[in-house]
């Protein structure tokens, strides 16, 4: 990729969170409506958003979409919103209601992959993954010992001839 140029998200989608997959072991994907005002909406038309370090969580029997970043809309000076302010997902209750208990379960998280537009464009959705976790260190350790394992049995069997 040249230097400088950023790169484009896939056809419809405002934003992408490219790292969840390396970070996470994405198990379950949903799509939520978003509660948005007026000047957010404007500017994930224009295609401004960040969902670098976002995370949903569950409270109250409602999910929140947190630390997602979308730029105030340059033409409203003073009604603009404020950029990361928590949002409100729409899911349904048996959906929430099986979030809540897999988030329980140890190292789950909801995590959102992409913001896009559907039903012809009139509708912002958010898809977020259930996902667990990567250990990288601990991924990093067993191949060490493995590596560690294969060296001793390549030492015995040189003693042994």
């Amino acid at each position: 990729m040249a230097k400088g140029r950023k790169r484009k998200a896939a056809s419809g989608d405002v934003a992408t969170n490219r790292r969840a997959s390396y970070r996470f072991n994405l198990l379950e994907r949903f799509e939520c409506g978003i509660v948005l005002t007026g000047t957010e909406v404007k500017s994930l038309r224009e295609g401004k958003a960040q969902l670098k370090d976002a995370y949903a969580s569950v409270r109250e029997r409602e999910v929140w979409l947190l630390g997602v970043y979308i730029p105030p809309y340059g033409p409203a000076s003073r009604e603009n919103h404020e950029p990361e302010r928590p949002r409100k997902l729409l899911l349904h209750r048996d959906e929430i209601e099986r979030l809540i208990g897999k988030t329980h379960e140890r190292g789950l998280t909801l995590v959102p992959t992409r913001i896009y537009f559907s039903g012809g464009g009139s509708r912002a959705k958010v898809e977020i993954a259930l996902a667990r976790g990567k250990d990288l260190h601990d991924k990093r350790e067993s191949i060490r010992t493995r590596d560690m394992a294969r060296d001793v049995q390549r030492e015995l069997r040189d003693a042994q001839r």
